[in-house]
């Protein structure tokens, strides 16, 4: 306390509701009490205690475990996404590499198909032919103006059976009919023909 509020304290006259009692007046009931039992705890409750705990931590190992095996197959499957992300890029360059005009050349002359020199064309507006049209000689000068692709060196063409192979060749399956009959000409009437739609 500062010095000031002690000295207000001592030369403040005391109230009589808080003077000072007399030790005849009243006297304190004091005994002595005495320590209680503790009784043992009882070994139900620690049991269950240590079976609670036992709980926690199996529980506890049983998630990391389940955590770590997630963690695995995550693993495994961006190993798979990667290899057949590749096989993907290696089939499309292959796509690609078979569908060049080289490649498309080839086979086309392996089916017996020859380019024509002198291409005629039609108009569909009116019908129009334009150009003029004629046979189809056997000289292959499509092909011959076409720039050689390295790439397709060890491709096989279309009538080739691959390695261990059995049935018949594509140009054999072209040339066999569907069903045993001859297809069918498409009838030309008064113009080009086309679907009948609804």
């Amino acid at each position: 306390m500062s010095d000031n509020l002690a000295r207000a304290f001592e030369s403040a006259p005391l109230r009589p509701d808080h003077a000072p009692h007399t030790g005849a007046e009243e006297r304190r009931h004091i005994e002595i009490v005495s320590p209680s039992a503790h009784k043992r705890p009882r070994v139900v409750y620690a049991l269950s205690a240590v079976a609670c705990v036992g709980a926690v931590i199996v529980a506890q190992l049983l998630l990391s475990v389940g955590i770590s095996q997630g963690a695995y197959e995550i693993s495994a499957l961006r190993a798979s996404q990667v290899e057949l992300g590749r096989t993907a890029s290696s089939v499309s360059e292959d796509l690609i590499r078979v569908s060049s005009p080289q490649s498309l050349a080839a086979n086309a002359e392996a089916l017996g198909m020859v380019s024509n020199s002198s291409p005629a064309y039609l108009r569909l507006s009116d019908g129009a032919v334009l150009g003029a049209p004629s046979s189809a000689s056997g000289s292959q000068a499509g092909a011959a103006s076409l720039v050689p692709n390295a790439l397709l060196a060890g491709v096989p063409l279309v009538t080739q059976l691959p390695a261990g192979g059995q049935g018949t060749s594509v140009a054999a399956a072209a040339a066999a009919p569907v069903g045993g009959s001859a297809p069918l000409a498409v009838a030309v009437t008064d113009g080009l023909p086309s679907p009948t739609t609804r």
